[in-house]
């Protein structure tokens, strides 16, 4: 995961604040350049649609920064670099920025709609795992959908990169069912007999993964 990734993970851009704290637009795109680390290197930060990416430069010779990416190199002048180069992202963060839920669009859609229709917001219950947000039913505390992180290849053997999914509880018999289907996925890190999993990268359609939410909320009712 690059600086960036780190820093920007579970936020998204607004884009009138960009521009009020000096971005340049140009098509879709936002870009900035900031004189950092007592005028010794020089960031071109750009905003590609809820991707942030960075190049720094040694303004000495005016040449790309490498070291700055190279995770072996920790010696003191590199670690002094790259904790400026962060409090310049961050900062960028904290007065541009919008904190999300999670990491994916989809996933942000779905929880917006699940928080419009139930009032139930996601309960973030892991310390190790901070990604990862449960739904209950308030009136049975049982559970009736999760949005997990995890890497792809949890679901799909040979692929990699991380991923959200949903978890959703079926009747045993629509489980049986629906796993047949493309881009349905028994339950991830759930008991199988219940449980699916779909990955939120728009692979299904949100109408789609609402119903099986509706479906999951009324089975979170029964005893």
């Amino acid at each position: 995961m690059s600086i960036e990734e780190a820093i920007y993970k579970r936020y998204s851009p607004d884009y009138k604040k960009l521009v009020s704290y000096g971005f340049q637009k140009k098509n879709k795109n936002f870009s900035i350049e900031k004189i950092f680390f007592d005028n010794q290197f020089k960031a071109v930060i750009e905003v590609v649609g809820d991707t942030v990416c960075g190049t720094v430069y040694d303004l000495e010779n005016n040449d790309e920064y490498l070291p700055l990416r190279l995770e072996y190199q920790e010696g003191s002048f590199v670690s002094e670099v790259r904790a400026s180069y962060e409090e310049v992202l961050t900062d960028i963060r904290q007065k541009c920025f919008v904190k999300n839920y999670y990491i994916f669009s989809q996933s942000n859609r779905i929880t917006d709609q699940i928080i419009k229709k139930y009032g139930d917001e996601p309960e973030f219950l892991w310390e190790k795992f901070q990604g990862s947000g449960i739904f209950r039913n308030p009136k049975t505390q049982k559970w009736y959908a999760a949005i997990l992180d995890v890497d792809r290849s949890r679901l799909q053997k040979g692929k990699k990169g991380l991923i959200e999914v949903i978890d959703i509880k079926l009747s045993p018999e629509h489980v049986e069912e629906i796993i047949n289907i493309p881009n349905f996925y028994q339950g991830y890190h759930m008991n199988k007999k219940y449980w699916i999993s779909v990955i939120l990268d728009d692979s299904v359609e949100d109408e789609k993964i609402m119903e099986l939410v509706e479906e999951s909320h009324l089975l979170s009712f029964k005893k």
